[in-house]
């Protein structure tokens, strides 16, 4: 395993993050093919032998037993400062906000929920799920830093945002004296690009790490076209996203596969080989052995500029898909989405 900064901060992560997505109770979450507990701790275990020690999951992953399958299975199998853990809070619910509930509020209490599942005194990087257009940003980063200054949370990232939500979040933050993002973990792989139009120069700019999901476009890009899986077949959410696209995004996974016969190596291989030449630490979903092996071993591919560009050269635009098409502002609540009480920012 190879391993590097995450961005602005201190944390020395592995050059693979592994998914915690598909562990949890399936009974308590909104997909099938999730992995049990004990399932799911003999992948993270295989992980943390392949030199692993980046791990994401979320308070949303069915509800809440993710982080309670990662946080048991990290205690009994690694030593806690010998691993970053990560996880995700989402915005407020109508309900919160009715109750008058504050995004500082929000914030604390998810924190604490997740400390509780996760069995830690504190998370190493805890990310805003997705963006919260009713809830004013400078509560949010607010919010953030109060956890970061308690000790709660190390460092903060956000997940599904705009580059200009991230500049503009990360200006905040550093007029206010605020703990700042540093790391953003968007919807990114071979047959998605469109973070390359201005996130992955922000990113670059101000040296924020970029840990992308969906690194293997939920195993498409892992297989060749017509092979299938349980996951494929019952993951309508993976559907919602690729679907559309199928028939172009077939050209590149064909170009994929003729490379993965040409070294030898597995498509997950060759996916990924060409993911790390552009991001700091893909987040790679594991519910079979084999997933994590296959990642590990990516990290130690290299990819000839013409192959990249062979891999690269048949992509067209994409319409915006999954969490970043769904959470969009209505015309109520983009007016205020840059202000709190008489402040503007």
């Amino acid at each position: 395993m190879k391993y590097t900064k995450l961005g602005n901060s201190d944390l020395n992560v592995s050059r693979i993050c592994m998914g915690c997505m598909g562990f949890g109770d399936s009974k308590n979450g909104q997909h099938s093919w999730t992995l049990d507990e004990e399932h799911s701790r003999e992948i993270i275990r295989r992980g943390l032998d392949l030199g692993v020690n980046f791990y994401d999951t979320a308070i949303a992953y069915q509800s809440g037993t993710s982080e309670q399958y990662v946080g048991r299975a990290l205690r009994d199998f690694a030593k806690r400062d010998e691993v970053v853990v990560a996880t995700k809070f989402l915005p407020r619910t109508p309900e919160d906000i009715a109750a008058g509930i504050t995004g500082q509020q929000h914030i604390e209490r998810m924190i604490n929920k997740s400390l509780e599942n996760l069995g830690m005194d504190y998370v190493d990087l805890y990310i805003y799920h997705m963006w919260d257009w009713n809830t004013p940003v400078y509560d949010i980063m607010d919010g953030l830093n109060r956890i970061v200054k308690a000790g709660k949370a190390r460092y903060i990232g956000i997940s599904n945002c705009y580059a200009w939500q991230l500049a503009k979040a990360n200006a905040l933050a550093e007029k206010e004296g605020f703990a700042k993002f540093v790391s953003v973990q968007g919807h990114y792989n071979l047959i998605f690009r469109e973070e390359e139009r201005e996130m992955a120069m922000l990113c670059n700019e101000d040296n924020i790490a970029m840990t992308p999901y969906s690194a293997l476009a939920s195993g498409r890009l892992a297989r060749l076209p017509g092979e299938t899986s349980k996951r494929a077949e019952e993951d309508s959410y993976a559907k919602f996203k690729y679907d559309a696209t199928k028939e172009q995004d077939e050209v590149i996974i064909r170009r994929v596969a003729e490379l993965a016969e040409k070294h030898g190596v597995s498509m997950t291989e060759i996916s990924l080989a060409w993911l790390l030449t552009k991001v700091t630490s893909p987040v790679v979903g594991a519910t079979k052995m084999h997933h994590i092996e296959g990642a590990a071993k990516a990290v130690d591919i290299e990819l000839a500029s013409d192959e990249i560009s062979y891999l690269e050269e048949p992509y067209v635009p994409h319409s915006l898909a999954g969490v970043m098409a769904q959470n969009k502002p209505s015309e109520k609540n983009e007016k205020h989405v840059w202000s709190t009480g008489s402040q503007k920012i």
